[in-house]
């Protein structure tokens, strides 16, 4: 195969590729979400309740938690 073939085969791949993500991305945000995975919205009471740590909210959700069981245990306290 010449050099010129290569060229197009590369193309061709690349285009495949890219038109591959750009239907796949497409029908991603067509889909609904699964039930129980709707958006939380402004209930961080969800959060608190969830054993995801992979999820990019948990860390900051635990905190806010642990610094709200503080001031309750603080104001107990008093």
């Amino acid at each position: 195969m010449s050099q010129t073939g290569y060229v197009i085969l590369t193309i061709a791949i690349v285009a495949a590729l890219a038109i591959a993500f750009f239907v796949s991305f497409v029908l991603y945000v067509k889909q609904p979400a699964p039930k129980g995975c709707e958006k939380l919205g402004r209930d961080e009471s969800k959060c608190e309740n969830c054993e995801q740590s992979s999820c990019r909210f948990y860390a900051y959700a635990m905190e806010k938690a642990a610094k709200k069981r503080e001031e309750e245990n603080k104001n107990k306290g008093e």
